[in-house]
């Protein structure tokens, strides 16, 4: 019988081992090792971090479903892989080490048939120096905890405004090589109608500060949209919207160093600049978690399982980015030295940027790096796992389930406000995610109509049934499986 390992409890790894345990018999095992006691509902966190919604309302301990649900699970987090086991141990195996509880602190060789690396990003706050969430008067909303925080700085920011004093907000990425800005721009946004709704909006001076060349980037090289009746550029639209909330914007900055109220960043243009501030909110460098491989003599191989993030089946090899293509990104998220070793969702290592690479004069890369949202992270985890269930179902390699990025769409909906009479809905969909130039060299390598934006209550109702939806598919609750990734 087969043993499945799934490293990681978010997005990816929780579609992963919801469907793998539905679509198994109990005779197969399906074990979740994370270092994380709960699941959150990542989109949520800006509702935290704006005070209208408690952290208890986007997360649930993952240990009461898992047992209910029969998956094994150990809160530990990965060390390093042993995809051919060991002198001792002849099955490949994680060894992991346990977080919490009498464990704490000790080891275990974590044997898999089948692994699923879905250990997502380190949030890699160190690249940027003084970028510590809750010191120097900036914040994050990557974890629910990072977007409680940030509500008490923002609010602290707010009563003193009240008092009658001004305030200057940045929000943005804190590094030249960020991605995630839209979870920023959405930030943005609600911190602007938050404003609004304690009647302080004449206070503050919002601004954006983003490594994008231009506005609307979001890291997918910009995008043409259907826009109505009307065809509009996404910097077009994004700079709409900041024009009609008088918010500015920086656009082309790495952030390199933060002091206490102070970001300070570097140009394309190659000038050093610094921006001060009373509250910010900066997303920090995604990098992998610096893994380490070992084959059965304990030889180093990570070289054959990470470049960064995990090695899957996608085209790396060195060549100039206007030469890259869709058919360089992966389908089926299998790592090709180890054939039982998938990475979906943001695991995986991108081939290449989708954005342009861009240096500044003095040659440091100011150019965001490829974003991998929620939606296409649950699409990519849940065929993996259709083709690990066919692999043991018909006892022979099954990839029949494909998937790529340069095939596959995405809906962001940054939604302003909260509550059901108020707020409004910025909606962008993306078809494909990566441009394919050659099928659609006319619209910037996009599909119009499947590429389209719209803005208005529609979009933020959408946006808190997803919420509702999503938690209720993440408890696994009857018919959850109903509910498309």
């Amino acid at each position: 019988m087969a043993k499945i390992v799934v490293l990681g409890a978010g997005i990816s790894g929780h579609v992963a081992a919801s469907h793998l345990r539905r679509k198994l018999s109990k005779a197969h095992e399906v074990v979740v090792v994370s270092p994380n006691s709960n699941y959150q509902w990542i989109p949520s966190n800006i509702w935290v971090g704006i005070g209208r919604m408690k952290s208890n309302s986007i997360l649930f301990p993952l240990a009461p479903l898992y047992k209910k649900k029969n998956i094994g699970y150990k809160q530990a987090k990965a060390v390093s892989f042993y995809p051919e086991g060991d002198k001792s141990e002849k099955k490949p195996y994680v060894l992991a080490e346990y977080v919490t509880g009498d464990k704490q602190g000790k080891r275990e060789k974590v044997t898999y048939d089948y692994l699923i690396n879905a250990t997502g990003p380190k949030l890699n706050f160190e690249a940027t120096e003084g970028l510590i969430p809750g010191k120097n008067k900036v914040y994050s909303v990557c974890t629910y905890t990072h977007a409680d925080h940030a509500w008490e700085g923002l609010n602290e920011v707010i009563q003193q405004m009240k008092a009658g004093k001004k305030a200057k907000i940045l929000i943005g990425t804190g590094h030249a090589k960020s991605t995630c800005q839209g979870a920023a721009f959405e930030y943005i946004l609600n911190v602007e109608q938050e404003l609004r709704k304690h009647k302080v909006r004449d206070m503050a001076e919002i601004t954006w500060i983003s490594n994008e060349y231009q506005l609307g980037d979001f890291g997918m090289d910009g995008m043409l949209l259907s826009y109505g009746s009307m065809t509009m550029k996404s910097h077009e639209m994004v700079e709409m919207i900041f024009e009609g909330r008088d918010i500015k914007w920086i656009t082309g900055a790495g952030v390199y160093k933060i002091e206490d109220g102070v970001a300070y960043y570097e140009t394309l243009s190659g000038d050093y600049k610094i921006e001060t501030f009373d509250f910010a909110m900066l997303i920090p460098a995604f990098s992998g978690h610096g893994f380490k491989a070992y084959d059965k003599n304990e030889n180093d191989i990570t070289d054959k399982l990470f470049k960064g993030f995990m090695i899957v089946d996608a085209d790396y090899s060195s060549k100039p980015y206007e030469e890259w293509s869709v058919q360089d990104w992966p389908e089926t998220y299998q790592n090709p030295s180890y054939k039982n070793i998938f990475a979906p969702g943001i695991a995986f290592a991108p081939p290449h940027a989708i954005s342009k690479p861009r240096q500044s004069k003095n040659g440091t890369v100011i150019s965001p790096s490829p974003p991998r949202t929620g939606m296409p992270s649950g699409i990519t985890a849940k065929l993996v796992a259709d083709n690990i269930i066919d692999s043991i179902k018909f006892k022979t390699e099954s990839l029949q389930h494909k998937g790529s990025l340069g095939n596959m769409g995405a809906a962001c909906i940054a939604s302003a406000g909260f509550g059901m009479t108020s707020g409004s809905g910025v909606s962008i969909t993306t078809f494909p995610i990566v441009p394919d130039y050659q099928k659609y060299p006319n619209t910037q390598g996009r599909q119009l109509g499947k590429t389209f934006g719209a803005i208005g209550l529609a979009g933020h109702w959408l946006k808190l049934a997803l919420h509702h939806a999503f938690i209720y598919k993440a408890k696994m609750r009857p018919f959850w499986w109903l509910i498309p990734e």
